[in-house]
């Protein structure tokens, strides 16, 4: 039975988001129209290439970026209009935690595990010695990590701790979700599996809704509940992990998987049935045309438009006006563009 089946509104919802940074000719409109939903005990995998918009979506989530237009409601308050002292209170809650992209940057050289997992509660206030001190130590063995590690600085520990590390950091505060921005890029396969079992086994244990933003598809695969696609910051695809991974609804979704081999899926597509030729019609060239026109080999007239983002099977949707035949037209491209 899904989340959404079970719980009456998401734990997260994301409607109508609009962010821009910069101002005047240097504006950048990086989000765009995104409603997302996250539900209780799942873990979402958002993806897409570098420049999609997937780490602005988790910093304007945690209150670090002002969107523009739209709603960000968290647990049935509207977070994205708080000001002053209440926006404050809220972050200093940690109901969401963010874990940045890289450990060594993220954490503070100077300051010791103990001082960096309990600087959050700290900063909280209202929070005896002791009780930092226990919840300290219960984040660290959470990760897997033991009270030898207390007094070291993140130059006295490996990637992975360091890593690990960042998690407890996060768990001290008792989170209700958890955003975890490429949380296994900068590790070795060994360590990258350790952290995704990790997250896998908080979901299942904390019961804690777990946003994995990620190039590596194939890990994505294994964990996660759900696939959410953006591309120039615009939601694409978003629907179940396996399903999607099976048979992609929009051809960007199929292009990233082509370029990700290691990911299993029926019939696969290669990036040369994918990709635009000199042999295709040209796409629209309207301000208003979908995103993924300048590149994609099946785009017509109809493209000039933007696509909504519409369902196509149940907990399914995609935006594309040819999500229904595209993949046949992929494959009865010619067999020369597939030796390419």
């Amino acid at each position: 039975m899904t989340a959404q089946a079970t719980d009456a509104r998401p734990l997260l919802a994301v409607e109508e988001l609009d962010v821009v940074l910069g101002r005047g000719w240097q504006a950048n409109h990086v989000l765009s129209d995104v409603n997302l939903n996250i539900w209780p005990g799942e873990i979402v995998g958002l993806v897409g290439e570098t420049g999609s918009g997937k780490t602005t979506l988790a910093r304007a989530v945690v209150g670090l970026i002002r969107p523009r237009n739209g709603r960000i409601v968290f647990d049935g308050t509207e977070v994205s209009r708080l000001r002053g002292g209440a926006r404050r209170r809220e972050r200093r809650s940690g109901h969401v935690q963010l874990i940045f992209q890289d450990p060594l940057r993220s954490l503070d050289p100077d300051l010791t595990v103990a001082q960096i997992v309990g600087e959050g509660l700290a900063i909280r206030g209202g929070i005896g010695s002791q009780e930092i001190r226990s919840r300290v130590e219960g984040a660290l063995v959470k990760v897997g990590l033991d009270s030898t590690v207390l007094h070291r600085q993140p130059g006295q520990i490996s990637g992975g701790q360091r890593q690990r590390v960042s998690i407890a950091r996060a768990l001290a505060s008792d989170p209700s979700l958890l955003l975890c921005d490429e949380p296994v890029s900068a590790l070795d396969a060994s360590n990258r599996n350790y952290i995704l079992r990790l997250l896998s086994e908080l979901r299942d244990t904390l019961d804690l809704p777990i946003v994995i933003i990620s190039h590596d598809l194939s890990s994505l695969a294994g964990i996660a509940d759900r696939v959410v696609v953006l591309y120039r910051g615009r939601i694409l695809e978003d629907g179940p992990v396996s399903q999607v991974f099976s048979a992609p609804r929009h051809p960007y979704t199929a292009l990233l998987m082509a370029s990700a081999p290691s990911v299993k899926h029926d019939r696969p597509l290669s990036i040369q049935q994918l990709r635009r030729t000199a042999a295709d019609p040209p796409p629209p060239s309207a301000s208003s045309a979908c995103v993924f026109a300048a590149r994609c080999p099946f785009a017509i007239d109809s493209c000039a438009e933007q696509p909504a983002l519409v369902p196509v099977a149940p907990d399914w949707s995609a935006a594309c006006h040819r999500h229904e035949e595209w993949a046949e037209l992929a494959r009865s491209r010619t067999s020369a563009a597939r030796k390419g």
